[in-house]
């Protein structure tokens, strides 16, 4: 079984999550890992060389997944557009470069790690999570965790994962923060703003995106 693992830092709960659940199961047995950023992991997927992974909410639609996602209640720090630059977008999300389109967005489309850095920096910046929210009054659902076979350990994992409070251990708190360059506490600060239930109001964002997408 190989899982897409996105290394960002949004994801940083649910990676400690599955560290541990893998070991009390017998997913560890079988459970390999592909790591790429996300369009690259979406390809992968698309083509059965991934068996899940968290799927880009636009080569989501229509494929099995639970309800777990990357979600952003209102702001999310790290899908941005910098609003002085030449248009461009990023080649590391199709979701949000088609984000910045459907509320027409002009600049560079910043997302991930990189992204919150220049969110850090103050500089003028344009959060697309923000600004969904503030036109459509609904979250905005970046991904989904999506999954080709195996239906009933994924429910596990969603399961589970939803009533786990989970707590990062310091050293790999501070290993992020290494490999990132971005404090500790900006880490913190940042993982308050992901959600990872794909909840009712969730669904609704996520249907508005789909509608909003078939005018591009």
């Amino acid at each position: 079984m190989v899982f897409g693992k996105i290394e960002y830092l949004n994801l940083l709960p649910f990676h400690i999550f599955m560290k541990r659940f893998t070991r009390s199961s017998q997913a560890s047995m079988s459970m390999n890992y592909y790591k790429d950023v996300p369009a690259k992991t979406n390809k992968k997927f698309l083509s059965r060389k991934v068996d899940a992974a968290f799927i880009s909410s636009i080569r989501a639609k229509n494929q099995k997944h639970i309800n777990l996602g990357i979600i952003a209640k209102k702001e999310v720090l790290s899908v941005l557009v910098a609003p002085n630059k030449k248009n461009t977008q990023d080649s590391e999300s199709e979701t949000s470069n088609l984000l910045a389109k459907i509320l027409h967005v002009e600049g560079k489309v910043l997302i991930g790690d990189k992204a919150l850095r220049y969110y850090l920096q103050n500089k003028p910046h344009v959060d697309l999570a923000k600004m969904w929210h503030e036109k459509y009054k609904l979250p905005f659902v970046f991904a989904l965790l999506c999954y080709h076979n195996d239906k009933a350990l994924y429910k596990k994992i969603e399961k589970n994962f939803l009533k786990t409070k989970i707590k990062i251990p310091r050293y790999i708190l501070r290993e992020a923060s290494t490999r990132t360059n971005i404090s500790e506490e900006n880490i913190l600060n940042y993982l308050k703003y992901i959600s990872y239930n794909f909840d009712k109001k969730a669904k609704k964002g996520l249907e508005k995106f789909y509608k909003e997408a078939k005018k591009w």
